[in-house]
C-alpha cells in the first residue's frame, strides 16, 4: 500500500521505516526538513507541505498522522480534512484523548471521511521489535488497513500461545487488536499507559527499599550494601516479576549504578491522569493507578532514587529525557 506519513519524531519515522521494510510505499512530511530528507534518502518521498502529501497519494488516500496530542494534531487534521476526499481515511496514532477521537470522527464523517484511531505502543524500539496497536474506527476502513497495521505489528514471533484461543481474532496474537468505533483504540492505549505508571512506580518503589536497606537510621546489623545491578538481572531470570520494564532497569543499572544521569523529575504525558478521571466517571476503584500518577507529581519537587529509575525506564522505552539540572 501507499501511505502519507505526517510527523517524523522518536515514533512517526521509524513506522515510515518499518512499512518500507516490508514493501509498503510512504510519502513522508515534518515541518523538520532534514527528517524528511533523511527518510527520502532512505526510499521514502518527502514532500514539502500537507497538500503535497495530499496530492502524492491515489483515492483512496489514507494518512498517518504521529504528532504530540494537543493543538499539533488537531490542527493538522483540520487542515487534512479541508484537503481529502471522501472515501480518503486519517489515522491518529498519538496519544490523543479519545473523546477527542469520537468528535473528529463525528466531523469527518459528514465529509465522507474516515477516521481511525490507533493507540501506538513501542516507543524507540518499535523499529526492531514491532508496534503494539490498540484501534478503533469502522470495521470495513480497519479491515482495508489490515496490510499496514500487520507490517508494523510484532507477529507472533516467540511468545508462547495462549491456551484456549482457539477460533479467536488473529489479530490480537501478532499484536494489534480492533477495539471498537472511533476513541475505542486511544481508550485502550490510555488505561494501558495508566497501568504502565502503575507497574513502574512499583518496581521504583520496591528497588528504592532495596538501596535504603544501608541507610544510618538503621541497626547495623540490619543494614545491607546490595547489589542492585544483580538484583535487578536475577529478577529478569525466570521470576514472576520478569518483564521488559525490568529488562531496561537492569540496563539502566548497568550502566550507571546510581542513575546519576536522569533528575529524577518524572514527567507525564497525561494518559495516566485521563485514565484516574475515567476510572472516577465509571466508579471504578484505582488506587494504584492514582498513587503512581501522584507520585510523579510528587518527585518533580522532592524525588528519589526510585525516581530516577522510573526516569531511566521512560528514556528506556520512549527516549524520554529527563536529565539533572
Amino acid at each position: 500500500m501507499r501511505i502519507g506519513i505526517v510527523g517524523l519524531g522518536r515514533m512517526g519515522a521509524n513506522i515510515a521505516r518499518r512499512l518500507m521494510q516490508h514493501g509498503h510505499e510512504t510519502v513522508v512530511w515534518d515541518r523538520n526538513e532534514p527528517a524528511v530528507a533523511g527518510l527520502a534518502g532512505e526510499g521514502a518521498q518527502g514532500a514539502a507541505s500537507l497538500e503535497a502529501v495530499v496530492a502524492a497519494l491515489e483515492a483512496p488516500r489514507t494518512i498517518w498522522v504521529m504528532l504530540p496530542a494537543g493543538g499539533p494534531t488537531e490542527e493538522t487534521i483540520a487542515t487534512l480534512g479541508t484537503l481529502l476526499s471522501a472515501g480518503d481515511t486519517i489515522i491518529d496514532g498519538g496519544n490523543t484523548f479519545y473523546k477527542d477521537d469520537i468528535r473528529r470522527a463525528k466531523a469527518l464523517a459528514e465529509k465522507g471521511l474516515h477516521y481511525v484511531d490507533v493507540g501506538t505502543s513501542g516507543g524507540v524500539w518499535g523499529l526492531e521489535r514491532g508496534y503494539c496497536m490498540m484501534i478503533g474506527g469502522p470495521d470495513e476502513t480497519v479491515r482495508r488497513l489490515d496490510p499496514i497495521f500487520d507490517a508494523l505489528a510484532p507477529g507472533l514471533g516467540n511468545i508462547p500461545r495462549t491456551k484456549g484461543r482457539n477460533g479467536a481474532d488473529p489479530r490480537a496474537e501478532k499484536g494489534y487488536i480492533h477495539a471498537g468505533p472511533a476513541g475505542a483504540g486511544h481508550f485502550v492505549k490510555m488505561v494501558y499507559n495508566g497501568i504502565e505508571y502503575g507497574l513502574m512506580a512499583a518496581f521504583a518503589e520496591g528497588f528504592d527499599i532495596l538501596k535504603t536497606k544501608n541507610s544510618e537510621r538503621l541497626p547495623q546489623e540490619e543494614r545491607y550494601d546490595l547489589n542492585l545491578t544483580d538484583v535487578a538481572e536475577v529478577w529478569r531470570r525466570g521470576s514472576v516479576i520478569s518483564s521488559w520494564l525490568l529488562d531496561l532497569s537492569a540496563q539502566a543499572l548497568t550502566e550507571n549504578h546510581e542513575l546519576s544521569q536522569y533528575s529524577g523529575k518524572v514527567a507525564d504525558s497525561g494518559e495516566g491522569q485521563w485514565t484516574i478521571d475515567a476510572a472516577m466517571e465509571e466508579a471504578v476503584p484505582a488506587y494504584v493507578l492514582s498513587a503512581a500518577l501522584f507520585a510523579r507529581y510528587r518527585s518533580r519537587s522532592d524525588n528519589t532514587f526510585g525516581d530516577k529509575l522510573l526516569s531511566a525506564m521512560r528514556a528506556g522505552f520512549g527516549g524520554h529525557v529527563e536529565m539533572p539540572q
